[in-house]
């Protein structure tokens, strides 16, 4: 079955705006022939300069011919901007369209995809995919109309005062022609996606980098510890120069053949004014001067229009990879979980689906319990986490919440029962009151603000100018990691959700900002069951059970004193961050 054209899928996104689309292709057709008009009168004001000549006082039309050379000319103007009026109108449409259309599906994902897929990445997709499309749609369709039309009118133009002129004038054409075809096609295509590659992943690592500065100024590391995006710069630009080298040739020949009908027009004259000059001739040779600059014009915008449609094509193409992703199942019949007791049973997860990440692992968390992941980075201690709120889906085994499978569990009930607290959670850009809130959009300012205080977040609240209705971002607003930790905080004690997951909630907190946190910690987690992530292992001390994972798998697991009597992996790590804290303190005692 053959697949409809990109223009074909804009256009059924368009709804009835279409009809603006096609009105912007037709006004613009008709400005780009209006537009030739003026030279036919630049034609007639030499025809009476010549016949009259040398005495010019006798020639009586000049006057009239140049105010309708100028009347066609604004005339040609005011139809093209009524042609972009309507194409702005319907590419706007169309790009709000498609980035709604976008924004309901990702909503409808795994909601670990965005950490998979590379929020830089995605970004680009959702904003700059969408808008090569309202310039296309906006611009480059219009212009392309006109494009066409324009050669039309040309050729008649060419052929009508001197048919011998006119063929001597289109060998440019064919010749540039010839030339922007070797330039473009599949090869071209395969180029252009190439270099929107480069672009996606110097924007995803952009975005990494921007993330990871407060490491970098936290351990004294320089920028080159982001090896990832140097090397990704360092690619664009390797291959961007070796690209531009290798169309140079191109482009010169191109701009040598479009700009060479001068050459044939005065090889031309030469050869027909061997025996003498005529009037009409020169008359004729002039307009040629005069018209053909608008051929090299025509053929270079159809060379970038080219080149546009394959930006178009590549960025339907990366719309589609987000579209083409299929989103969470939903159960037919929804289950509601009994308590909040965790469980996996032999789950395994992959997230390219060759490599294990998470191998074989099977526990039991009771209701209420609270229990630790710790162990080497890179061991799935937050792919676990991510499991158990259905970030993803494991390749073999099960997930229960309150002993149903959480694919069992329909989505707005599942949010309601897991809540998680992030090492770098977020805030939009609002109110302190609306950031709450997003954990309970009903939810009264008397419960915002006694989640806020359970949060230990008053002291935020006291040095701001409009208490929590002060927006967030804004004239000189900030708030440091550790408020905003807090924040995010008082937003999951208003959620109260009966299962918490805590991923390295204290990692970049100062220490006055983490004894606050760990004082929310203690009232957000009353009478549930809590899930705890975390380097620091003094965070995880009164555990019910931590368990050690390395590898993908659960290595160790048990209280603290007895996962320290064992003396295996948790009692090594323990022993180092007992020395690691000592060393701080005798630091600290010498200065």
């Amino acid at each position: 079955m053959k697949q409809p054209s990109n223009l074909s899928r804009l256009m059924e996104t368009a709804g009835r705006h279409r009809l603006l689309t096609y009105a912007s292709w037709v006004l613009s057709a008709i400005s780009a022939l209006i537009a030739l008009v003026p030279f036919w009168y630049i034609w007639r004001i030499i025809q009476e300069v010549l016949r009259v000549s040398p005495h010019l006082d006798q020639a009586q039309n000049l006057a009239w011919y140049g105010w309708m050379a100028v009347a066609f000319a604004l005339l040609s103007i005011l139809v093209y901007v009524g042609g972009l009026m309507c194409s702005h109108l319907s590419a706007f449409r169309i790009a709000t369209n498609l980035r709604t259309k976008m924004m309901h599906h990702i909503a409808a994902l795994p909601l670990g995809f965005v950490e998979e897929f590379g929020s830089g990445k995605l970004r680009k997709i959702v904003n700059e995919s969408s808008s090569a499309t309202e310039t296309y749609l906006a611009h480059q369709l219009p212009d392309k109309a006109a494009a066409i039309a324009t050669p039309c009118g040309l050729l008649v133009l060419l052929l009508v005062f001197d048919w011998r002129l006119g063929l001597l004038s289109l060998i440019p054409v064919v010749l540039g022609f010839l030339i922007m075809m070797a330039m473009t096609g599949k090869r071209m295509a395969e180029k252009m996606k190439q270099y929107q590659d480069a672009l996606d992943s110097m924007s995803n690592q952009a975005v990494e980098y921007v993330r990871g500065i407060p490491v970098v100024k936290t351990f004294g590391q320089t920028v080159f510890s982001f090896q990832k995006f140097k090397d990704a710069i360092d690619n664009y630009q390797v291959w961007v120069i070796a690209y531009t080298k290798e169309l140079r040739a191109h482009m010169m020949w191109y701009n040598a053949a479009v700009n060479s009908v001068f050459v044939f027009l005065i090889a031309a004259a030469l050869f027909f004014t061997q025996d003498g000059v005529t009037s009409q001739f020169l008359l004729n040779l002039l307009f040629y001067i005069f018209i053909t600059p608008v051929i090299s014009l025509t053929l270079t915008k159809i060379m970038f229009m080219s080149e546009n449609g394959m930006i178009v094509a590549d960025a339907m193409e990366r719309m589609d990879s987000v579209l083409n992703l299929k989103p969470l199942s939903e159960p037919a019949l929804p289950k509601h979980p009994k308590d909040s007791s965790v469980e996996l049973e032999h789950v395994t997860f992959s997230y390219d689906g060759v490599t294990p990440v998470i191998r074989d692992v099977s526990l039991t968390i009771q209701p209420g319990q609270t229990v630790a992941f710790v162990g080497p980075s890179g061991g799935g201690k937050s792919t676990l986490a991510g499991l158990l709120s259905r970030f993803f889906d494991p390749q073999q085994g099960q997930v229960k919440i309150g002993g149903i499978n959480v694919k069992d569990i329909s989505k707005p009930e599942l949010m309601n029962t897991v809540s998680f607290v992030f090492q770098n959670s977020r805030l939009i850009k609002a109110s302190i009151l609306d950031n709450v809130r997003l954990g309970k959009p009903d939810a009264t300012r008397e419960e915002v603000y006694e989640a806020l205080r359970s949060a230990q977040c008053l002291d935020i609240l006291e040095k701001l100018p409009q208490g929590m209705d002060t927006v967030i971002g804004t004239k000189g607003v900030y708030l440091s990691g550790g408020e905003q930790q807090r924040i995010a905080i008082a937003r999951a004690i208003l959620k109260n959700t009966p299962v918490l997951i805590l991923d390295e909630a204290t990692a970049f907190a100062d220490p006055d900002n983490e004894s606050r946190v760990q004082a929310a910690f203690a009232n957000l987690a009353q009478g549930k069951t809590v899930i705890m992530i975390a380097h620091r292992l003094s965070t995880v001390a009164n555990a019910d059970c931590i368990y050690v994972v390395k590898d993908g798998r659960i290595v160790e697991q048990g209280k603290l004193s007895q996962l320290v009597a064992q003396q295996g992996l948790f009692a090594s790590m323990w022993k180092d961050y007992q020395t690691s804290v000592q060393w701080k303190v005798s630091k600290e005692e010498q200065a």
